[in-house]
């Protein structure tokens, strides 16, 4: 990709682009898929949306950390995109519950997407207190070695929900293997347009003079999240309101995951080493946001979800406009 190091900001944005847009054609298709797998075999929409679609559309953020690790060496900016994609991730699902807001409160969404959620915010303050130095970061940090149980933990939860063949499964013609073999090529398309993103992220960020914390949340952030963006629409429109909190919530879980692996990859650096305070803002709003979305999940009522997800959306507004030294104002920020 040495051809793309020379392209202009114009170029280098519309090859940024292109490649979103594959991104998001490709997660449509995927979150088809799994409402198939779905309706047509006996696996929970929390297993499906949880695990099997949320690491699906975790994929670009999996790679793309990778790649700005070992190849950029810029770990910044993994963590940067970890921590924007799943501030845009809730504030994605906030958007569209506030959409489908009647309907939404009317869903049976699994108690396990609750524990997931509960998972999240230990994940957070588990990174904080890595940030503080409260815990202690060896070759390879303890806060890798917490968020990898924290996964265990969500794993559990959600393999252990029930669920039965849908009434609708006779109306889709294609087989079970059949579905499963295109969910696996709609997830090496994805992969491969998430190379693409991170290579674009970088040289945009370039041209823009833009922090690696604050250009990994915005442009790779975004783009990454794409995918779950896509196939949770998706499936708000299909109704199927289980498998997309799963898609949300489990792509979230996952993320912190992807920060472990990038932990081991970046040798003498520090993922948690938060040089931009960018990063310090996003695990803050991210924690406030995962507690709306708790709000979201455990109620009933249309009213609590409408101001929890209003909360989350003013959350990520709050990212978008606030100044790298919002929080100087904390003595041991300065």
């Amino acid at each position: 990709m040495e051809f793309l190091t020379s392209l202009s900001l114009p170029w280098l944005l519309t090859v940024y682009v292109i490649a979103a847009a594959f991104m998001t054609f490709f997660s449509i298709k995927a979150a088809n898929y799994v409402d198939w797998l779905d309706k047509k075999t006996t696996l929970s929409g929390a297993f499906i949306g949880g695990i099997m679609l949320s690491a699906i559309t975790s994929l670009p953020e999996l790679f793309t950390s990778l790649s700005s690790t070992v190849f950029q060496h810029q770990p910044q900016l993994a963590l940067g995109n970890i921590l924007g994609s799943d501030l845009f991730n809730i504030a994605a699902l906030a958007t569209l519950i506030l959409l489908w807001a009647k309907s939404f409160s009317k869903a049976n969404i699994a108690k396990g997407h609750f524990i997931v959620t509960l998972t999240v915010i230990a994940a957070y303050v588990t990174v904080a207190l890595s940030w503080l130095g409260i815990i202690p970061d060896w070759n390879v940090s303890l806060t890798s070695i917490v968020i990898l149980v924290l996964y265990g933990l969500s794993i559990k939860y959600l393999a252990g929900e029930e669920s039965e063949t849908s009434e609708d499964a006779d109306d889709i013609k294609l087989s079970v293997k059949q579905i499963v073999f295109r969910l696996v090529c709609v997830s090496i398309g994805i992969v491969a347009f998430s190379i693409v993103v991170s290579y674009m992220t970088e040289h945009v960020a370039e041209k823009l003079h833009l922090g690696q914390g604050f250009a990994g949340a915005l442009f790779m952030g975004v783009a990454t999240s794409l995918p779950e963006l896509s196939s949770t629409t998706v499936l708000f429109k299909k109704r199927n309101y289980d498998i997309a909190v799963g898609n949300i919530v489990g792509s979230n879980i996952f993320n912190f995951t992807i920060l472990s692996l990038v932990d081991v990859m970046a040798f003498t650096q520090s993922v948690y080493n938060f040089a931009d305070p960018k990063n310090v803002l996003l695990i803050l709003l991210g924690i406030l946001s995962s507690l709306a979305l708790v709000v979201i999940l455990k109620t009933k009522k249309t009213a609590p979800k409408v101001i929890s997800s209003v909360a989350i959306l003013l959350s990520y507004l709050a990212f978008l406009a606030l100044p790298d030294n919002a929080l100087s104002w904390i003595p041991f920020l300065q």
